[in-house]
């Protein structure tokens, strides 16, 4: 794996928040390493650590999409999930953003006849055929299309299961964890103080209530993924 330079500073962090962690009432301690002080009765993550695997998933990522593998961005909290599509669509990536449907991986099938489904609707929007049809039965499939849309329009074009999966809260998205740990997928957490560093492949520890803190950890890494796909143009 080639080594590049992140621009990963600690001012720009701090900044961000990202060394916030919860309440020290609520934490894992398996996150013990990753905490550098208690202040007012929250932990502080070690942005030492932060930078360290940050830098290790942008890595990562860069070799990965300059191999051309398919990424997808998982965060649904309400706050990010704006934050979340334009770093998708910016690198080119897969992304849910508004909830989480189970068996989403893990039922393949089922996703894909959904993702078909939805494709169909939308051409028939497209052509005009939707509002040719009795009033009742338009309705019902723009009921049907708006659905999908909310839920599976960022994986609209994924024709196979991911190759990495990046989890912006271990926690609120705990159920595509699973669902990534079951097929062997491997993923990138953004995990708070109060997250199991364990169960992700690269795990970096940062403040993942934050708007700030979640964009600067994830435009980082779509950073990286845009250089890597650039890199692909190049020695293609």
């Amino acid at each position: 794996m080639i080594r590049r330079y992140w621009n990963i500073n600690l001012e720009e962090m701090l900044r961000a928040g990202v060394h916030f962690g919860h309440g020290t009432r609520k934490w894992n301690p398996r996150m013990a390493p990753y905490i550098s002080a208690e202040h007012k009765g929250r932990h502080i993550i070690n942005l030492i650590r932060t930078a360290r695997f940050l830098s290790e998933a942008c890595d990562l990522v860069f070799d990965a999409a300059s191999r051309r593998k398919q990424f997808l961005i998982v965060g649904t909290k309400k706050k990010a999930a704006a934050s979340v599509a334009r770093a998708a669509i910016k690198a080119r990536c897969h992304y849910v953003n508004k909830k989480w449907l189970g068996g989403i991986l893990t039922n393949w099938s089922t996703t894909e006849t959904r993702l078909q489904k939805f494709r169909d609707l939308r051409m028939e929007q497209r052509t005009g055929r939707l509002n040719r049809l009795p009033k009742g039965e338009a309705a019902r499939l723009k009921r049907q299309l708006s659905h999908l849309q909310r839920y599976l329009g960022g994986i609209k074009y994924m024709t196979g299961l991911p190759d990495i999966v990046i989890i912006l809260d271990q926690q609120e998205e705990y159920t595509a964890l699973r669902e990534c740990i079951t097929l062997g997928i491997p993923t990138i957490c953004l995990i708070d103080t109060n997250c199991d560093p364990d169960l992700s492949d690269i795990s970096i520890p940062a403040n993942d209530d934050a708007i700030a803190s979640i964009r600067l950890i994830l435009n980082k890494l779509v950073f990286a993924i845009c250089e890597g796909h650039s890199s692909y143009i190049q020695n293609s």
